[in-house]
């Protein structure tokens, strides 16, 4: 069974999606949609270096537009995505993208929204000077007890002994010198707040506000929820926990968890990929998993589509 995920902030790179513009009609749309948010996607997504794209208002349309243009090229309709992908899950802004793939929201709609999420994400990240950390290595529990004491938050919880603390930057400080036991390192992230904690509590209240009139559909793939790993039948439900999701962990390694009891054989992350490939060939051994960087891994996806398609027409509720 094939699982489609789409990463979420910090997979941005400098000009990746300079390749994606030579294919058909994706300039195009990249265009369209940038009028419809006020943000020019081919100039970030070209010529902008890594300080322009780290700024949260930016980077979450980024890599919205990436994946979906991306997806486009490998599944040009609902009906040809929803026949051979098992199930779609996205990492925290990555959940708009999947919003989108399962017909819950338009392509527009989700555009529109995740340009609200990351301006009202950007503007509740300008009140207190924070960040995010990744830990490597060390037991759950320990890791968790460590950055209970140190005030911070464990907003990503991504499986494969990874867990990102998010905090004020003081906070970080004191975790860079005062490592919990068995962590091998910690990795200052590219982001520009603590998301997925209580600093974000304004971005939520913003968000709730954006989406009242929107009317979402029932996803037509099985969506896995960042919350709980579960698997959402409701578009309601899937909006409502995309606005909560800004002020709360993300739960990737209960994701993986439902990948496994589903019976995945292998995972494609979309365009700019592989952290949550990464993450997956350590927690899932066995998955065959493929990062789509460029138009040149459209090839091997396609092989890898064609090869663990089988199982994946089962309804969203199963």
């Amino acid at each position: 069974m094939l699982v489609l995920v789409a990463p979420g902030q910090g997979a941005q790179t400098p000009g990746f999606l300079t390749p994606w513009l030579d294919l058909p009609g994706v300039e195009d749309r990249l265009r369209e949609w940038s009028a419809a948010i006020d943000l020019d996607l081919v100039h970030f997504g070209t010529n902008a270096d890594a300080d322009e794209i780290r700024d949260t208002a930016v980077a979450q349309p980024l890599l919205v537009a990436g994946a979906l243009v991306c997806a486009r090229q490998l599944f040009p309709s609902a009906e040809d995505f929803s026949r051979p992908v098992g199930a779609v899950a996205g990492h925290s802004v990555g959940e708009l993208s999947a919003a989108a793939l399962t017909g819950v929201l338009s392509e527009t709609s989700a555009m529109e929204l995740v340009r609200e999420r990351g301006l009202a994400m950007a503007r509740a990240a300008s009140v207190t000077e924070t960040g995010m950390s990744a830990l490597l290595g060390g037991d759950l529990e320990v890791v968790l007890q460590h950055l209970k004491k140190l005030g911070l938050t464990p907003a990503n919880v991504n499986g494969a002994d990874q867990i990102v603390a998010a905090g004020t930057t003081a906070q970080l400080a004191a975790l860079a010198e005062d490592k919990p036991e068995g962590t091998h390192k910690v990795v200052p992230l590219k982001v520009a707040g603590a998301f997925h904690t209580a600093h974000m509590a304004p971005a939520m209240t913003a968000l709730k506000s954006a989406t009242a009139a929107l009317t979402p559909a029932d996803p037509h793939t099985r969506y896995v929820s960042n919350q709980d790993g579960r698997i959402l039948t409701s578009g309601p439900e899937v909006l409502a926990r995309l606005v909560s999701q800004v002020a709360n962990p993300v739960r990737w390694d209960l994701c993986m968890e439902t990948f496994k009891e589903l019976g995945v054989t292998a995972l494609l992350e979309l365009a700019p990929g592989g952290t949550l490939t990464g993450l997956a060939r350590r927690a899932l051994p066995g998955v065959a998993a493929l990062a789509l960087k460029s138009p040149d891994d459209l090839d091997a996806a396609r092989e890898l589509i064609a090869h663990h398609a089988s199982g994946a027409s089962a309804s969203p509720a199963e």
